[in-house]
């Protein structure tokens, strides 16, 4: 663990905390090694995301009930 590494208290569901103690084992990980790499795994997907949203700002949209009602006229419902 890095020195700059800050601690935290995070409360776990007893079985998800069961099951991360459990990989940790079989992976020979810490949890915290295992918590680190999926927080930064949720974070870049977020950032992904937020660059699809950004690549697609400009695009049209169209409401629910207009592609329902477009499905249903060209006999796609």
């Amino acid at each position: 663990m890095s020195e700059t590494a800050k601690r935290s208290t995070v409360y776990f569901d007893p079985q998800l905390h069961a099951a991360l103690r459990l990989k940790a084992v079989h992976t020979n990980r810490s949890l915290s090694d295992i918590v680190n790499d999926a927080v930064r795994a949720a974070l870049a997907e977020d950032q992904e995301d937020l660059a699809a949203f950004a690549e697609r700002v400009s695009e049209l949209t169209i409401s629910y009930e207009d592609l329902l009602n477009d499905l249903k006229a060209h006999g796609k419902l």
